[in-house]
């Protein structure tokens, strides 16, 4: 059997039985619109799916007319337990959750090691909730596909976005970038800065996201970064916090859903 990686946070952050973590992430998309049109990457949530998993779904629901098709997902998440500079991938060949193994695209997390800014560490990896949360959604929504994961430490703009024009691909890549916003202001206060980011992310402007608008800003930096070289169209599909799903209003954690898609050749 291959080396895998198991689930860290199955039982807290989502159900860790099958048919009842099945159930939650259906129910979050049956209240979703699908769409026409389906996304070449997104921007979403990471918490547990009580808090953030209704924000999540709004993008998700929008890989419905992709399955079959999308056979890669590029999955990039910020490191919350393990400092590093540069951007990680484990060694292990595949990540477990309650619905099943995900195997890994060994041979493209082998070429990104090519690249200076990244690095193997699967200590930044075995704990790490930001990448796992987005799986299962992943699993039910397009079926089987394989994983490229990357946990963020401190790392420019561009050298993210120099990974992802390695892994770009076409139709059969997906990008998932894991953020949420906002972490522990009050509800007015965080719906105020979340819509300030929520701008910067519309406007393709890396430059005006850092740690205190997202804790996933190095991913999204990066993906802004591609976006804005190459063109690419964003749409806001959602934008809340644990205040309106299921949690108090006095210390809140913000969350957004975004779409991108790429420019139709005339």
């Amino acid at each position: 059997m291959p080396r895998q990686r198991a689930p860290a946070v199955a039982g807290t952050f989502y159900p860790d039985e099958t048919a009842a973590l099945e159930g939650a992430i259906d129910r979050y998309l049956s209240d979703c619109e699908p769409g026409a049109e389906a996304p070449k990457a997104l921007i979403v949530p990471h918490a547990g799916y009580v808090y953030s998993g209704p924000v999540a779904a709004r993008a998700y629901a929008r890989l419905a007319p992709a399955r079959g098709r999308i056979r890669r997902v590029v999955l990039i998440g910020p490191s919350h337990y393990v400092a590093f500079q540069g951007l990680a991938v484990p060694a292990t060949e595949a990540f477990v959750t309650p619905l099943g193994p995900v195997l890994l695209d060994r041979e493209a997390v082998d070429r990104l090691c090519a690249l200076p800014q990244v690095a193997v560490k699967d200590a930044a990896h075995a704990r790490e909730h930001s990448l796992e949360v987005q799986i299962p959604f992943l699993q039910r929504v397009l079926g089987g596909f394989v994983l490229i994961p990357l946990v963020t430490g401190q790392v420019p703009p561009e050298a993210v976005a120099e990974v992802l024009a390695l892994l770009w691909g076409g139709p059969e890549t997906l990008v998932v970038v894991s953020s949420d916003l906002s972490h522990y202001l009050d509800y007015e206060s965080a719906r105020e800065r979340d819509f300030g980011t929520a701008n910067s992310i519309l406007m393709l402007q890396p430059e005006e996201i850092g740690p205190e608008q997202a804790c996933g800003c190095h991913g999204i930096g990066g993906l802004l970064t591609f976006a804005r070289r190459h063109g690419l169209k964003i749409q806001k599909l959602d934008l809340r916090n644990s205040g309106d799903t299921a949690g108090p209003r006095d210390s809140v954690v913000g969350y957004g859903a975004f779409a991108l898609w790429q420019p139709v050749p005339n």
